[in-house]
């Protein structure tokens, strides 16, 4: 396989694993919620919106190739 394909690939498997991650993260948001701690599901939310930003910076590299 040539370096683009391994490129297509690799990049494919960072956008899962992180939407992956991204579930995991608005689950915990939400337990945090529901235990009042309010102030750290803020900030989980927070990461929440630059995972999302980060992961389209891979699609957008995606579409690009």
């Amino acid at each position: 396989m040539d370096f683009m394909g391994k490129a297509k690939i690799r990049l494919q498997s960072w956008i899962t694993h992180n939407d992956h991650h991204q579930e995991e993260y608005e689950m915990f948001t939400e337990q945090l919620e529901e235990a009042n701690r309010t102030e750290s599901a803020k900030h989980i939310r927070e990461m929440i919106e630059l995972n999302s930003k980060s992961n389209e910076c891979l699609r957008q590299a995606l579409k690009a190739l």
